[in-house]
C-alpha cells in the first residue's frame, strides 16, 4: 500500500512537473526561442573560438572573429538568393500571361464539361476570394505582428551567442557546483557529448540540404524547369522543417512548371521527382549523415515536432530534434532519468519475451 501510495506521488509530481514545463514553455516562448537558437549557434561557433584561442587569440577578439566570418557567410547566402529572386522577378510579366492562358483553359473546360458558364465562374470566384481576403486579415494581422517580434528577438541573438561564449567555463562551473564536484567528471562526459550532438546534428544538417539542393537542382534541370538552381536550393533549405519540409517546397517548382512550360505533365514530372528524392533523404540521405549523431527514434521525433509546432510554431518545429538530441544526453547522464532517455532513443534489437497464460488444469 505504501509503495502504490508513493508511485502515485511521484506521478503526481510527474505530470504537474509536465504541465508547470510546458506552460513555462509556452508562455515565455518570445524570450526562450531566441536563447535556444542562440545556444545552438553558441556550439556552432566554439570550435573555430577554440582554434582561434589555441592560437593566443583574446577569447572576446577570437568570438568577435567567429561572429564576423558566420555573418559574412550568411550575407553572401543572401545575395546569392537575391540574385536568383532578382532573375526570377524579370520572367513575371512572361509568367503572368502564361498564367492567364492556363486560367482560360481551365475555364473552358469547365464549361464544356460541367455546363458552369463563365459569369457564374467570376461570381463564384468572386465569393470564394471575398471569404479568403475576410479571413486573410486576422492571419495578415497575427503575421504581421509575429514577425515584428521575432525580428525583434532575433537581434539579440548575437548579443546572447556572444555571452555564452565568453562565460562559457562560468556556466561549467555552475553545473559542477549543481551536480557537486564528486560528479565532475560525469558532467564533463555530459557536455561533451551535447557540443558533439549539437555540432554533428548542424553539420549534418547543412550537408544534407547540400546534397538535396544538388539533386533537386540536377531533376529539374533536366525537367527544363526555368531557374532549377534556386528552385532546388530553395527546396532543400526548407528541410529545416523536417519531414514535411521538401513536399512544401515542391509545389513552388511545381507551379512554375505548370505556368512556363507546355504541358502539365511537366508540373506532375517535377512532384514525382521531389517525391522520389524525399523517400533518398528520409530513408538513406538524412539517417546515414544525421541519424548517427542525433539517436532519437523516429517515434519520439514525430511526437516532438508536433508538440514543438504547437508550443513555439514554425521555431519549435526546426528546433525539436536538436533540443531533443540534448535532453536525451541529460537524461542519459542522471539515474533517475535514465528511462525517459532510453524510451526516446532508438529501440535496441532484442527478441520477444514471452509471457506463459497457466491453463485451467495448471491453476
Amino acid at each position: 500500500m505504501q509503495k502504490s501510495y508513493s508511485f502515485s506521488v511521484r506521478l503526481a509530481a510527474w505530470l504537474l512537473s509536465a504541465i508547470l514545463i510546458v506552460y513555462i514553455l509556452y508562455m515565455l516562448r518570445e524570450t526562450l526561442v531566441p536563447l535556444t537558437f542562440s545556444v545552438l549557434f553558441a556550439v556552432l561557433l566554439y570550435p573555430i573560438c577554440a582554434f582561434l584561442e589555441s592560437w593566443r587569440v583574446p577569447r572576446i577578439l577570437a568570438i568577435t572573429i567567429a561572429q564576423v566570418l558566420f555573418f559574412v557567410a550568411l550575407v553572401g547566402l543572401i545575395y546569392l538568393a537575391s540574385v536568383q529572386v532578382i532573375s526570377f522577378g524579370e520572367e513575371l510579366p512572361r509568367l503572368e500571361k502564361k498564367a492567364n492562358y492556363w486560367i482560360d483553359q481551365g475555364q473552358d473546360f469547365l464549361s464544356d464539361n460541367f455546363g458552369m458558364s463563365r459569369r457564374k465562374q467570376l461570381t463564384e470566384g468572386r465569393k470564394y476570394l471575398t471569404e479568403a481576403l475576410k479571413n486573410s486579415a486576422s492571419i495578415l494581422t497575427g503575421a504581421v505582428a509575429t514577425t515584428t517580434g521575432t525580428l525583434a528577438s532575433a537581434a539579440l541573438v548575437p548579443l546572447f551567442v556572444f555571452f555564452f561564449l565568453l562565460y562559457r567555463d562560468f556556466f561549467r562551473q555552475f553545473f559542477y557546483k549543481v551536480f557537486d564536484s564528486r560528479h565532475k567528471r560525469r558532467v564533463d562526459q555530459a557536455i561533451k557529448r551535447i557540443y558533439a550532438v549539437v555540432q554533428g546534428y548542424l553539420v549534418g544538417l547543412v550537408s544534407v540540404i547540400l546534397i538535396v539542393g544538388v539533386l533537386n537542382s540536377a531533376g529539374l534541370l533536366l525537367l527544363g524547369v526555368p531557374h532549377a538552381i534556386f528552385f532546388g536550393f530553395f527546396a532543400s533549405c526548407l528541410l529545416l522543417i523536417p519531414y514535411i519540409g521538401l513536399l512544401i517546397g515542391s509545389l513552388l517548382p511545381a507551379l512554375m512548371a505548370l505556368v512556363a512550360l507546355d504541358s502539365p505533365m511537366y508540373s506532375l514530372g517535377v512532384l514525382a521527382v521531389f517525391g522520389v528524392i524525399q523517400v533518398l533523404e528520409g530513408n538513406f540521405i538524412t539517417p546515414y549523415i544525421v541519424g548517427s549523431k542525433v539517436s532519437v527514434n523516429p517515434l519520439a521525433s514525430m511526437i516532438v515536432l508536433i508538440l514543438g509546432g504547437q508550443l513555439w510554431g514554425l521555431s519549435g518545429l526546426i528546433l525539436a530534434l536538436p533540443v531533443t538530441a540534448i535532453v536525451k544526453v541529460i537524461f542519459d547522464s542522471i539515474e533517475p532519468l535514465k528511462p525517459f532517455g532510453y524510451l526516446l532513443g532508438e529501440a535496441e534489437d532484442s527478441k520477444p519475451i514471452k509471457i506463459k497464460i497457466p491453463t485451467l488444469t495448471e491453476e
